[in-house]
């Protein structure tokens, strides 16, 4: 295996319980998301992901969707946002631009058209600042399509949107009539 490969399975599996399982490993998260830095590279250490710190800060630093985020002493470790899982990482409601952008797949642009967009599994429903993020968000799972979200008329409506820490625009649910071709 390269080292590429090797480097994408394990940010995929920091992703899986940092976002979504930290029992998986008997990780513990706070109520921030936030981990032990030494407990988790034990942990994954104990469940075959051998790791050391140069190698986190590099995934940390190379992941360039930044999926995470060290504390500024380095002995913390969290995502910045997609859980599954409960956690409070302390987004203060932002006004957003006018337009936002959400990458998908065609089998499910009837279902969005009808009932808009959903958090699902998530916290949020997650939003691009532009067309080309959104392209690369939908494409993970076929050809894209790209819908545009009336934002600024969300908002103005009394929608709540966030930021999170890598810029990523996150909001509850996105009712259709917001949705634009």
């Amino acid at each position: 295996m390269n080292t590429e490969t090797s480097t994408k399975q394990t940010s995929k599996f920091l992703s899986l319980v940092l976002r979504h399982e930290p029992g998986k490993i008997g990780l513990n998260l706070d109520g921030q998301g936030w981990a032990n830095v030494d407990e988790l590279l034990q942990k994954l250490h104990a469940h075959g992901q051998v790791l050391d710190r140069g190698g986190l800060q590099d995934i940390v630093a190379a992941c360039s969707k930044q999926r995470f985020a060290l504390s500024d002493d380095g002995q913390r470790i969290r995502a910045n946002q997609g859980h599954s899982i409960t956690v409070d990482l302390g987004l203060v409601p932002v006004e957003p631009p006018q337009w936002l952008y959400h990458g998908t797949v065609p089998r499910f642009v009837g279902s969005i058209r009808e009932q808009g967009l959903h958090a699902g599994e998530r916290h949020h429903v997650h939003l691009s600042l532009d067309r080309e993020t959104a392209h690369q968000v939908g494409a993970r799972r076929g050809a894209p399509v790209i819908l545009s979200v009336h934002a600024g008329r969300m908002h103005a409506d009394g929608h709540v949107f966030h930021r999170s820490a890598n810029g990523v625009w996150l909001t509850d649910h996105v009712p259709p009539q917001y949705i634009a071709d």
